[in-house]
Protein backbone atom coordinates (compact mmCIF):
# COMPACT_ATOMS: atom_id res chain seq x y z
CA UNK A 1 0.00 0.00 0.00
CA UNK A 2 2.61 2.82 0.50
CA UNK A 3 4.76 1.77 -2.42
CA UNK A 4 1.08 2.25 -4.54
CA UNK A 5 1.03 4.89 -2.38
CA UNK A 6 4.33 6.67 -3.26
CA UNK A 7 4.11 5.98 -6.83
CA UNK A 8 0.67 7.99 -7.54
CA UNK A 9 2.37 10.84 -5.54
CA UNK A 10 5.51 10.71 -7.88
CA UNK A 11 3.74 9.49 -11.09
CA UNK A 12 0.31 12.03 -11.09
CA UNK A 13 0.96 14.23 -8.03
CA UNK A 14 -2.22 13.31 -5.75
CA UNK A 15 -2.97 10.73 -3.63
CA UNK A 16 -4.48 7.43 -4.45
CA UNK A 17 -8.23 6.86 -4.05
CA UNK A 18 -8.48 4.57 -0.93
CA UNK A 19 -11.06 2.37 -2.76
CA UNK A 20 -7.94 1.47 -5.41
CA UNK A 21 -5.67 0.73 -3.57
CA UNK A 22 -7.62 -1.37 -1.36
CA UNK A 23 -8.51 -3.41 -4.37
CA UNK A 24 -4.88 -3.83 -5.97
CA UNK A 25 -3.90 -5.28 -2.38
CA UNK A 26 -6.97 -7.65 -2.92
CA UNK A 27 -6.02 -8.34 -6.77
CA UNK A 28 -2.09 -9.23 -5.21
CA UNK A 29 -3.74 -11.53 -2.56
CA UNK A 30 -6.39 -13.32 -5.45
CA UNK A 31 -3.80 -14.22 -6.90
CA UNK A 32 -2.33 -16.02 -4.41
CA UNK A 33 -5.25 -18.44 -3.91
CA UNK A 34 -4.78 -19.58 -7.64
CA UNK A 35 -1.49 -20.40 -7.88
CA UNK A 36 0.17 -24.01 -7.31
CA UNK A 37 2.66 -23.89 -4.18
CA UNK A 38 1.31 -20.33 -3.58
CA UNK A 39 0.05 -19.40 0.10
CA UNK A 40 -3.10 -17.21 0.66
CA UNK A 41 -2.57 -14.39 2.85
CA UNK A 42 -2.91 -15.19 6.42
CA UNK A 43 -4.64 -12.20 7.59
CA UNK A 44 -7.36 -9.73 7.48
CA UNK A 45 -7.49 -6.01 7.80
CA UNK A 46 -9.73 -3.19 8.33
CA UNK A 47 -8.47 -0.64 5.94
CA UNK A 48 -10.02 3.00 7.35
CA UNK A 49 -8.89 6.20 5.62
CA UNK A 50 -10.08 9.53 3.99
CA UNK A 51 -9.59 10.69 0.47
CA UNK A 52 -11.09 12.65 -1.91
CA UNK A 53 -14.39 11.28 -1.58
CA UNK A 54 -14.67 11.51 2.01
CA UNK A 55 -14.19 8.75 4.61
CA UNK A 56 -13.78 5.06 4.22
CA UNK A 57 -14.29 1.76 5.66
CA UNK A 58 -12.87 -1.08 3.62
CA UNK A 59 -12.48 -4.95 4.69
CA UNK A 60 -9.78 -6.99 3.28
CA UNK A 61 -10.61 -11.22 3.40
CA UNK A 62 -7.12 -13.31 3.23
CA UNK A 63 -8.64 -14.68 -0.04
CA UNK A 64 -8.42 -11.14 -1.60
CA UNK A 65 -11.82 -10.00 -1.47
CA UNK A 66 -12.32 -6.34 -0.72
CA UNK A 67 -15.48 -4.69 0.11
CA UNK A 68 -16.64 -1.56 1.32
CA UNK A 69 -18.62 -1.51 4.79
CA UNK A 70 -19.97 1.56 6.65
CA UNK A 71 -19.36 -0.56 9.90
CA UNK A 72 -17.19 -3.61 10.49
CA UNK A 73 -15.23 -6.02 13.15
CA UNK A 74 -12.89 -8.81 12.43
CA UNK A 75 -11.11 -11.14 14.28
CA UNK A 76 -11.99 -13.96 16.83
CA UNK A 77 -15.41 -13.42 18.63
CA UNK A 78 -16.25 -10.67 16.54
CA UNK A 79 -19.66 -12.01 15.61
CA UNK A 80 -21.14 -10.80 18.00
CA UNK A 81 -19.73 -7.11 17.38
CA UNK A 82 -21.03 -7.27 13.97
CA UNK A 83 -24.52 -8.08 15.18
CA UNK A 84 -24.16 -5.13 17.04
CA UNK A 85 -23.57 -2.74 14.52
CA UNK A 86 -26.25 -4.15 12.28
CA UNK A 87 -28.62 -3.64 15.19
CA UNK A 88 -27.86 0.30 15.30
CA UNK A 89 -26.38 0.70 11.56
CA UNK A 90 -29.48 3.11 10.88
CA UNK A 91 -29.08 5.04 13.78
CA UNK A 92 -24.87 5.88 13.18
CA UNK A 93 -25.81 8.32 10.38
CA UNK A 94 -27.08 10.84 12.71
CA UNK A 95 -24.98 10.42 15.54
CA UNK A 96 -22.38 12.63 16.81
CA UNK A 97 -18.99 11.51 17.20
CA UNK A 98 -19.54 10.81 20.76
CA UNK A 99 -22.17 8.62 20.22
CA UNK A 100 -20.13 7.07 17.27
CA UNK A 101 -17.05 6.30 20.29
CA UNK A 102 -20.40 5.43 22.74
CA UNK A 103 -21.33 2.60 19.69
CA UNK A 104 -17.64 1.35 19.31
CA UNK A 105 -16.64 0.56 23.00
CA UNK A 106 -20.35 -1.16 22.95
CA UNK A 107 -19.74 -3.07 20.42
CA UNK A 108 -16.19 -4.20 21.84
CA UNK A 109 -17.73 -4.96 24.83
CA UNK A 110 -19.77 -7.43 22.75
CA UNK A 111 -17.25 -9.06 21.47
CA UNK A 112 -15.50 -10.08 25.03
CA UNK A 113 -15.29 -13.37 26.53
CA UNK A 114 -18.05 -13.61 29.56
CA UNK A 115 -16.97 -12.05 32.70
CA UNK A 116 -14.67 -9.85 31.05
CA UNK A 117 -14.62 -5.92 31.01
CA UNK A 118 -13.32 -3.34 28.83
CA UNK A 119 -10.45 -1.50 30.62
CA UNK A 120 -8.38 1.39 30.21
CA UNK A 121 -5.36 -1.60 30.18
CA UNK A 122 -7.25 -3.67 27.27
CA UNK A 123 -8.61 -0.84 25.07
CA UNK A 124 -7.59 1.42 21.91
CA UNK A 125 -9.43 3.93 20.62
CA UNK A 126 -8.37 5.07 17.14
CA UNK A 127 -10.13 8.41 15.19
CA UNK A 128 -9.04 10.16 12.22
CA UNK A 129 -11.37 12.16 10.40
CA UNK A 130 -11.50 14.75 7.06
CA UNK A 131 -8.50 17.52 7.75
CA UNK A 132 -7.67 15.91 10.56
CA UNK A 133 -4.83 13.76 11.65
CA UNK A 134 -4.95 9.82 12.82
CA UNK A 135 -5.25 10.24 16.76
CA UNK A 136 -4.60 7.01 18.80
CA UNK A 137 -6.50 7.10 22.38
CA UNK A 138 -4.73 4.56 25.10
CA UNK A 139 -4.87 4.27 28.58
CA UNK A 140 -6.26 6.91 31.03
CA UNK A 141 -7.15 8.87 27.84
CA UNK A 142 -9.64 6.18 27.57
CA UNK A 143 -11.26 6.70 31.14
CA UNK A 144 -14.20 9.41 30.64
CA UNK A 145 -15.19 7.62 27.48
CA UNK A 146 -15.59 3.80 29.44
CA UNK A 147 -17.18 5.88 32.57
CA UNK A 148 -19.58 7.76 30.30
CA UNK A 149 -20.53 4.57 27.66
CA UNK A 150 -20.96 2.00 31.02
CA UNK A 151 -22.32 4.27 33.25
CA UNK A 152 -25.84 3.55 32.80
CA UNK A 153 -26.00 0.04 32.94
CA UNK A 154 -24.35 -0.02 36.26
CA UNK A 155 -26.64 2.34 37.28
CA UNK A 156 -29.49 0.50 35.71
CA UNK A 157 -30.48 3.67 33.30
CA UNK A 158 -31.92 3.44 30.38
CA UNK A 159 -29.58 6.61 29.72
CA UNK A 160 -30.07 7.19 25.83
CA UNK A 161 -32.22 4.20 25.56
CA UNK A 162 -29.39 1.53 24.76
CA UNK A 163 -28.78 -1.35 26.87
CA UNK A 164 -25.49 -2.92 26.66
CA UNK A 165 -26.68 -6.74 27.11
CA UNK A 166 -29.84 -6.38 25.07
Amino acid sequence: MKQQSLASRLTYDRAIPLADITQRVGDRAQTNTQHYGRRPYGVGLLVAGVDAKGPHLFEFQPSGVTQEMVACGIGARSQMARTYLERHLDSFEGCSREELIKHTLRALKESLSQGKELTVDNTSVGIGGIDEDFKLYENQELAGWLESTFENKAEGEGGDAMQVDS
